[in-house]
């Protein structure tokens, strides 16, 4: 086997390039090692030291004071609820509406598209939409989370392209062995779609977790509260929500608001960071594929 002979140039390139995304990484993942260690830190040392990655004092009282009632546990099981539920009608309706208009002979095509690309640029406004939810009975309703939001315009795009690259031939061969529309598409192309839909599955899903602005507009009932309205309710107000004091044993010291804080940054983010490992393999190669042809 002949070896590789790189140049000094090269060399130096390569360097530059590590050092720089070495740097890079370096400075996104401390202000998150920050956050955690605040979180267990003390309302002394949070005074006392600016910035530090590992609190000398271990303490949980953040997590105790957030923990104290099952409220939160039924908030976390209300996004796990919407976030399932929501990812896979955002992916169904994305898909089936994206498939057809892969098709240059679809009767239409390029007038629906158009109305597509006019949905990314122009919108009803947020009142016109409260009036819509309000007129479908949709208030208080986890479909009011949900079913605004089922198909985003520019992942419809993204997907269409993607689906227009698949080689023509696999089609014309799976028709002329009796493949349906829908076999085609159940059978064919989702398969060979496995990255763009890994893709599209974690960023619908991160929508989702971290929406807390229709939530707020459309849900009533705090029984109901998604995560982060919770989170953020405990943020403003670092009581009842998620936590009663006057339940608490009365031994029970409040800890910090800074702590509370970046417990809660904590507890919002971690769950729905545990779903990319799943998903990573296919996520480099998906979230440019389909971007290229029009």
């Amino acid at each position: 086997m002949a070896k590789t002979y790189r140049t000094v140039s090269g060399t130096i390139f390569d360097v530059a390039n590590y050092l720089f995304l070495g740097l890079f990484a370096i400075g996104a993942i401390l202000p998150f090692i920050y956050v955690i260690s605040g979180s267990f830190a003390t309302d002394a040392e949070l005074t006392k030291r600016a910035v530090f990655l590992i609190p000398e004092t271990f303490s949980i009282a953040a997590y105790e004071f957030i923990f104290s009632t099952d409220t939160i546990l039924k908030s976390i099981g209300v996004s796990m609820y919407v976030t399932i539920i929501g990812t896979a009608v955002n992916l169904f309706f994305t898909v089936t509406m994206a498939y057809p208009l892969a098709r240059r002979s679809l009767m239409g095509r390029n007038t629906v598209l158009n109305l597509v690309v006019f949905s990314m640029l122009f919108g009803g406004g947020m009142i016109p939409t409260y009036l819509v939810i309000r007129e479908l009975s949709l208030l208080d309703s986890y479909w009011a989370l949900i079913l605004p939001g089922a198909i985003s315009a520019f992942n419809l795009i993204i997907v269409k392209n993607f689906f227009q690259e698949l080689p023509p031939g696999l089609e014309e061969a799976a028709k002329i062995d009796g493949c349906t529309e829908l076999g085609l598409l159940w059978r064919i192309v989702l398969p060979l779609s496995k990255p763009v839909l890994a893709t599209f599955t974690l960023f619908y899903a991160v929508g989702h977790w971290n929406d807390f602005f229709a939530a707020l507009l459309y849900i009533n009932n705090p029984e109901k509260w998604p995560l982060q309205v919770l989170l953020r309710q405990i943020v403003l107000l670092s009581q009842a929500a998620a936590g009663d004091l006057n339940s608490m044993d009365p031994n029970f010291v409040k800890p910090p608001d800074q702590s509370i804080k970046m417990a809660v940054i904590v507890v919002g983010t971690v769950p729905i960071l545990m779903v990319y490992p799943f998903l990573q393999k296919y996520f480099a190669k998906g979230v440019l594929i389909g971007s290229i042809k029009g």
